[in-house]
């Protein structure tokens, strides 16, 4: 997306969610799958950083294993694995601590290798037409909590969920406060195809060649 493109919409900083465990992997990290020939984590970040001012790797306590992307790490500051929302509250932080004028973020997993390339734009849309502080994608009739955009302004409010609340899922936190959604079609193919199993991975590949495009 070029420069003019992104200022159709505020300044947001691209959050990837890189910390999981992967256990339907066998603990095999999911974003160096190739898919295509390139990472998924590859082609993630191709799809991201054009549409953001800036991104970062929410990477858990397995940082130091992402150092070759170039892009900056970000450790959960929640303790004892909380999931995708620590994930989430680290990038706010971020945010929070080392820019001036981003006041949004969109999170996106790792595992995600067909990202389309009007994610944010279409995220910031559906935010301001539901007049609702989150908006997240949608496709085939289903939502996807955790590729959303979210306002830093909303992080102490999750730091005080997450730590005082034990709250764990994403989808709770986006029913609570509400979000617009913004929908792709899942044909030809799903967009937010997420690979979690071998299977995923070699419907991936299958995907990626014969929708070269994508």
């Amino acid at each position: 997306m070029s420069r003019a493109a992104t200022e159709a919409y505020p300044p947001t900083l691209g959050v990837v969610l890189a910390g999981g465990r992967a256990s339907r992997m066998g603990g095999t990290d999911k974003s160096r799958i190739r898919v295509g020939g390139r990472t998924i984590l590859e082609r993630v970040l191709d799809r991201l950083r054009p549409q953001c001012s800036r991104v970062v790797l929410s990477a858990g306590a397995n940082a130091a294993r992402f150092a070759d992307t170039g892009d900056v790490l970000v450790p959960d500051s929640v303790p004892d694995y909380a999931g995708p929302l620590a994930g989430i509250l680290a990038g706010l932080d971020w945010a929070a601590g080392h820019t001036r004028d981003i006041e949004w973020a969109v999170s996106v997993p790792s595992d995600c290798p067909f990202l389309p390339r009007d994610l944010v734009a279409r995220l910031h849309g559906a935010r301001s037409e539901a007049g609702k502080p989150l908006a997240c994608a949608g496709s085939g009739r289903r939502r996807h909590p955790a590729i959303a955009l979210w306002p830093v302004a909303m992080r102490e409010d999750l730091r005080s969920a997450l730590l005082s609340e034990g709250l764990r899922t994403v989808d709770e936190w986006v029913t609570r406060f509400g979000a617009g959604v913004a929908e792709w079609p899942s044909d030809p193919v799903d967009p937010f195809f997420n690979v979690n199993t071998p299977d995923d991975a070699a419907e991936a590949e299958r995907i990626a060649a014969q929708h070269p495009e994508i």
